[in-house]
């Protein structure tokens, strides 16, 4: 579960990580009431968990009320990749020195927790990493050991942080360590983390992915779920029982297996197209699952293709292909579906779809041949 901003500082508060000081706003009325509690200059930021708010618009600097009002009255309602904005935080601005990075996160392969800082903030660390991978000092973590002072102390030193800000960053690295062990988070990232004029460390942003698997921990969640946008595709897929995320391109996607479907989306994306989803059906490929994944994509207006990617191990593809068929007699599809078909008892599966070929139900070899007609499809 992400959370906005404010609830991801909001989160840290209770870990001790400082922010600036801020609070909620739902009208522009709010706004200048939060501001003038706070004392100006602010800053007002949209609340949408989408990257880019600067470029949108969505985060602007009031010296006094009458800015407050016409900032907030132009963010209030703004589309932010197709975000509608319905939340501001204004929080006091911050004068800035330097722009750091740092964050925590699981590394899977290597069963270990994996710490990013970096001396080069307030840009994204994809691009950082791509530009001067060398700017980022990663720390593995053992869960067991954990991270104490003295190791976040070598750590912001290999970082290159500036000597003044050192000894407040590793004991902020410390909390930001716990509110991601104890908080449970897969992800706890703070960019930029700044230090100001008068050399004070603090995070000026809060990304915060909270692991649902440990939701049965945390009964305060519910607060947080409650001022959640939800998908209403993902609320039907969830209905039933689908494995589900939803996109915003035009090739529905029909995987089983998390692996396959993840590649099929690569795939996609490799020849042109974009995704509209993400769904794996896992083993389970039969009538009642492929009904159910076929009613849902279809629910979405603008999936305009739909390909069905499925690699036979357990399950049996002549299964698959009897599913899709029963599944074509209980659910009118308003796209053309693209099947690549392989593995265990493909080839009966293929016969057995044959004679039901058109324009609508279209076989395809390889996942790429596939992925390309889809593609095709979707952009006719």
């Amino acid at each position: 579960m992400d959370l906005f901003e404010y609830q991801g500082k909001q989160y840290f508060g209770r870990f001790d990580i400082p922010t600036p000081v801020g609070d909620i706003a739902d009208t522009v009325a709010e706004a200048v009431a939060v501001a003038d509690r706070i004392g100006y200059p602010v800053v007002l930021k949209a609340q949408v968990k989408v990257g880019g708010r600067g470029k949108a618009g969505g985060v602007k600097l009031a010296n006094n009320v009458d800015e407050v009002r016409e900032h907030a009255d132009f963010i209030l309602g703004l589309d932010i990749k197709g975000h509608i904005v319905r939340r501001l935080w204004v929080e006091e601005a911050s004068s800035i020195a330097k722009e750091y990075y740092a964050s925590f996160t699981l590394d899977r392969p290597n069963k270990m927790h994996l710490g990013m800082l970096s001396a080069e903030g307030g840009v994204e660390i994809e691009v950082v990493a791509e530009e001067n991978p060398d700017a980022i000092a990663f720390l593995s973590i053992d869960p067991v050991t954990g991270l104490d002072l003295e190791s976040a102390r070598r750590w912001v030193a290999q970082a290159n942080l500036d000597e003044v800000a050192r000894e407040q960053a590793a004991t902020l690295l410390v909390s930001l360590y716990r509110c991601y062990t104890e908080g449970d988070c897969d992800l706890a990232e703070i960019n930029p983390l700044i230090l100001t004029p008068d050399n004070v460390v603090k995070a000026l942003d809060a990304k915060v992915t909270l692991d649902e698997n440990a939701s049965f921990r945390h009964p305060e969640w519910d607060e947080f779920r409650a001022t959640d946008t939800i998908d209403p595709r993902e609320i039907m897929a969830r209905e039933k029982g689908l494995n589900y995320i939803g996109l915003d391109g035009t090739v529905g996607i029909i995987a089983n297996g998390a692996g396959l479907a993840m590649s099929t989306l690569d795939v996609v994306n490799q020849v042109g197209g974009t995704a509209a989803n993400f769904l794996d059906i896992g083993g389970g490929a039969n009538a009642d699952v492929m009904a159910a994944a076929l009613e849902v994509i279809n629910a979405d207006p603008k999936v305009k293709a739909i390909f069905v990617n499925i690699f036979g191990g357990i399950t049996r593809v002549d299964e698959v292909a009897k599913g899709v068929l029963e599944a074509l007699n209980r659910v009118t599809i308003n796209s053309p579906i693209v099947l690549r078909l392989d593995g265990t008892n493909a080839v009966e599966g293929r016969a057995i779809l044959a004679e039901h070929l058109n324009d609508a139900l279209i076989t395809e070899p390889t996942m790429l041949d596939a992925a390309r007609r889809a593609v095709s499809l979707a952009n006719a």
